[in-house]
Order: C-alpha cells, then structure tokens, then sequence
C-alpha cells in the first residue's frame, strides 16, 4: 500500500460523480500499488487531453484513453475524494491538478543519475521528466573519458562527489544506470546523500533501510514478459523459427493464465549485504504502466 495526500484548500472541494454536494476532504489514505500505477497512467492522458484542448471528459472516455473500465476508473478516482459532475464528467486541468497533487509532483523531485552510458544518456536527454515535474538535476560517472563531458545542459560529474553533490543539488530521487556490480555501491552513496527514493535499471537485488523507497526496472523481465504473451497469443518468434508457420486455427493453450503488464511491487527482507549492512530491501518490477 501506498500513503499519498490528497489536496488541500480550493481543489479539496467539488462535486462527486456518483451526485451533487460538496464533501469534506478525506483522510490520508492508504493506496493499493496498482492504483498509484493508473493514477499516474490518467495523469498522462488526461495531458494529451489537455494538450488537445478539451476541458470536459467523460468518465467512459477517459477510461477508454487509459485502456480501463469506468468503473475501476471512478474507483481509483474515489481515493482522492469528489472530483466528478454527474452527467458532465471531470475538468481535465482539475482533475490533472489533484492527480499531480496526490502523486506530490505538484512540489517538484529534483533527480541525479549516476551511470552516464548509453542508456544514462538517454534518460539525461529524455524532455517528458520535465514536463511531469522531475528535473535532472546531476549527472555523475566513474569514467575519466565520462567525466568533465556535457550532456545537455550538466556536465558529468565524478562519483566519488556523489553524496556531497546530491546533498548540494537537493536530490529527492536518484536513478542507478550503472553495470550491476557498482549498482550496491552506489546505492549506499545516494541513501547516505538523504536521497529516499530510487530508481535503479541494474537487473539485481539491492539493499536499502526500510525508509528508502525502490523501484527496479529489469528491461530483460520485460521482454520475457512480452515473449511469454506472445507466446500465449499463439505468436512464434520468426528469429527461432523462420520457416515455421503456425497452423490455420492455431490458439493459445488451454489452461495458461493471463499475465498483468500493470507494474508490480514487492518486499523482501534479508540479512545483511554489502558494506552498509542494510537490514531490509525493498523492490518493486516496473512493466508498462
């Protein structure tokens, strides 16, 4: 379960779509993961909306957009409090405002990464983190033929100044695009900076104390994942069999269950690893919001 908190002052009130009357703003509430997920997948549509110049949306349409049932929809949308007309519908920028609100984009994450390779350039030069209220901040690399060179707008900084760098920039999330085998180290260095939140694209386990949050993205998790319906769907992937062709009626298997691509979480705890010695681990396995 996630904790987020709701908004405050003129956008805490409104009318529910379920009927008319304003209603006081909610308690804090706990979320489900799988909610928080969609909550940021409305965010993202009810902005090509906006982008689109639509002020109204429909429960059904925005449910459509984001690819989920209304119904679910107006639940998810329920954690926030009263945010709908019956028989109107929601006002995008609100809505778009509670959302980032809830989500705490409204207060802004500045961001350092460390690992400034392929594809650490790449998430560098990304312009979406900008527009969604996450700022990158730094960047910071062990290579000497890394160091000192510009990627955009900052120029790569050495490692070894990570956690005075990310305590100077005011880092609120830190992002380890790093080979796997510096992924730990590197994430001590940022937990001892004061950065509690991280997001890590090395495909292994890493430690950290229980007030850290993680989030791991395992790209090869997510083509398997890919591979698997596809393979369910009865598709079969041309590198391995060229001239094979599957038979006419050919469907999926019985008895294979389907797979959600919403994103997952998890935790664990160990023993201790590492240097740091930290007690609890916590990670979770982004697939396709």
């Amino acid at each position: 379960m996630t904790q987020l908190h709701p908004p405050q002052g003129e956008d805490a009130r409104g009318t529910a779509e379920s009927g008319e009357g304003a209603t006081p703003t909610p308690p804090v509430r706990d979320i489900p993961q799988a909610t928080v997920t969609r909550l940021a997948t409305y965010l993202r549509v009810l902005g090509a909306f906006a982008e689109a110049g639509t002020l109204i949306v429909s429960s059904e349409e925005l449910a459509a957009a984001a690819g989920v049932g209304s119904a679910k929809l107006r639940k998810d949308l329920s954690f926030l409090g009263p945010n709908g007309v019956r028989g109107v519908g929601y006002d995008v920028l609100r809505l778009q405002s509670r959302i980032e609100a809830a989500l705490g984009l409204d207060r802004g994450h500045r961001v350092v990464l460390v690992g400034v390779g392929s594809l650490g350039r790449a998430l560098a030069r990304y312009p979406g983190f900008d527009r969604r209220g996450f700022t990158m901040a730094g960047l910071f690399d062990s290579d000497p033929d890394v160091v000192g060179t510009r990627v955009g707008d900052l120029v790569v900084r050495h490692v070894d100044d990570l956690e005075n760098g990310a305590h100077e920039l005011g880092a609120t999330i830190g992002v380890v695009a790093t080979p796997d085998e510096a992924a730990q180290q590197v994430c001590d260095r940022l937990v001892l900076a004061g950065v509690r939140s991280i997001l890590s694209f090395a495909p292994v386990e890493l430690d950290v104390p229980d007030h850290v949050e993680i989030r791991r993205v395992d790209l090869s998790v997510e083509m398997q994942v890919l591979s698997f319906n596809s393979t369910r769907n009865g598709e079969t992937p041309r590198a391995a069999t060229a001239d094979v062709r599957p038979a006419a009626g050919d469907v999926r298997p019985a008895g294979i269950p389907r797979v959600s691509t919403r994103s997952s979480a998890r935790r664990t705890t160990t023993g201790k690893a590492g240097p740091m010695g930290s007690a609890a681990t916590r990670n979770g396995s982004v697939i396709a919001p």
